[in-house]
């Protein structure tokens, strides 16, 4: 694995996204290696995938600590002593403290399901089918303090139909975030490789659905 960037991927459910870079990563010239799934839930369904294919698992409740620079502090702490070097959020329902996000600024990737800046926060896809928009998708984006505002890596649009409701322009955009994850961290690593960290907001990029 030696040239790979070591991934530790966050999640606090299914990990959908999760099995979608786990998949990517099986690849020989992809840029990451995934070695380690963290989730915040000891029931989160995504930690049994992870540990089927040979990947080591670790779960910190929020729930046991008082506040949420504690609990960032002992996730890093994991984070740190498997030697992670960057993160992917998938499903990973915690706010970060400033700290932590400061610490891994440009070293954190999460996906949002609408097309950022639009629709932050909860429930995208409502807010989507309120706002009467024609076309809706999934943004990865990298993390920074500010909730889902940090710059764009990569963009996966799909069209908004007439008869949709949330549940149904939520599975349309879940396929585009399967496809558009991977190739994210493969492009964001690369450009990182090759030039400043910066250069990766200035090649966002679309991928239509």
């Amino acid at each position: 694995m030696s040239g790979k960037t070591k991934v530790a991927i966050l999640i606090s459910g299914r990990g959908s996204n999760m099995k979608s870079l786990i998949q990517a990563a099986k690849d020989k010239d992809y840029p990451a290696e995934i070695i380690g799934v963290f989730s915040n839930r000891a029931d989160a369904a995504g930690l049994d995938f992870a540990k089927d294919h040979g990947i080591q698992t670790a779960v910190i409740s929020h729930k046991d600590f008082n506040s949420r620079e504690a609990f960032c502090d002992a996730l890093d702490e994991q984070l740190e002593a498997w030697g992670a070097e960057f993160i992917c959020l998938a499903g990973y329902m915690r706010i970060h403290s400033n700290a932590f996000a400061e610490k891994w600024l440009g070293k954190m990737l999460n996906i949002h399901p609408s097309l950022l800046p639009l629709f932050k926060g909860l429930k995208p896809q409502q807010q989507a089918l309120d706002a009467g928009v024609k076309v809706s998708g999934a943004s990865v984006h990298e993390v920074i303090p500010e909730l889902d505002a940090g710059p764009i890596v990569m963009q996966g649009v799909v069209p908004v139909l007439e008869d949709d409701d949330a549940d149904r322009l939520a599975a349309r955009i879940l396929k585009i975030e399967h496809q558009i994850y991977p190739k994210a961290l493969a492009h964001y690593l690369k450009v990182q490789t090759n030039t400043d960290r910066s250069a990766a907001a200035d090649q966002s990029l679309i991928w239509p659905q």
